[in-house]
């Protein structure tokens, strides 16, 4: 049995157009994420400027008698 092998897996380094390519898809979606957040932030306080113009709301709270 001195002649029989065992195959075993060869350890390689890594690939580097691997690791750049799971590199632009994850900093695509933060990128994304990150930009959705802003837009609804920026579309939440662009709608609180119109109403305030409007007069729908005010900053100023309201006195209880």
């Amino acid at each position: 049995m001195a002649g029989s092998r065992v195959a075993h897996a060869t350890l390689k380094g890594p690939s580097v157009v691997k690791e750049i390519a799971i590199a632009i898809t994850l900093g695509i979606a933060a990128g994304s994420v990150w930009k959705r957040y802003h837009w609804n932030l920026q579309r939440k306080t662009k709608e609180f400027y119109d109403m305030y113009d409007k007069g729908e709301i005010s900053v100023v709270a309201a006195e209880e008698e």
